[in-house]
């Protein structure tokens, strides 16, 4: 990972690359490419939080191997606790940190130290985006703040997304009532809109 004098740069990549995303996985896939990229990382991940099973589910992930991603389940609650005490995590030595749930399956891929932050969205942490780097990094005050940045974005245009599909079924919803004819109301060219009597 290296250092970077303008983390503006990286800010203004990630967020081009998942504004004009419509689907949250394809978010979570751009973030992490966005974010390896930018910061010259061996990997990113971003997960999101399944409140039933206290696992978090891979989401999206860039840089890792198939093998370390399926190595098991991330039980947020036991683990590195970005999820659940809402706050940055920084992992210096992998090898080196009872955090960690998996140890030897880091050191076979290769990663020596992590960062994960939680993804925020409407004051509810939905996830988390990790950092993985092949050298012992100490993460800096200013790494940090920007990969929350990138988190908060990553969660906000993944909200977005949800909204999008939600208007576009309630659409087709509305859409399939009309030519069934259950609605028995006249329409604007505007679907959803009433026209007014008065």
């Amino acid at each position: 990972m290296q250092k970077h004098s303008m983390h503006y740069d990286v800010l203004i990549k990630v967020t081009e690359s998942i504004s004009q995303c419509k689907d949250p996985e394809e978010v979570a896939l751009l973030t992490a490419q966005a974010v390896k990229t930018a910061f010259k990382a061996k990997g990113c991940s971003v997960f999101m939080v399944n409140r039933k099973t206290k696992e978090l589910s891979l989401s999206g992930s860039y840089g890792l191997s198939e093998e370390y991603l399926n190595k098991g389940p991330i039980h947020f609650m036991q683990e590195i606790k970005e999820v659940k005490d809402a706050i940055p995590v920084a992992i210096y030595d992998v090898l080196d940190d009872p955090r960690i749930e998996y140890p030897l399956e880091a050191k076979k891929e290769g990663i020596a130290s992590i960062l994960g932050v939680p993804i925020v969205s409407q004051n509810t942490i939905i996830g988390a985006l990790r950092v993985y780097t092949s050298e012992r990094w100490e993460f800096s005050i200013q790494d940090v703040t920007m990969v929350q940045a990138v988190a908060q974005i990553c969660g906000m245009a993944m909200d977005m997304c949800r909204l999008y599909k939600g208007y576009k079924t309630s659409i087709e919803i509305l859409k399939s009532m009309r030519e069934r004819g259950s609605i028995a109301t006249k329409w604007t060219p505007y679907e959803g809109v009433p026209r007014s009597n008065v």
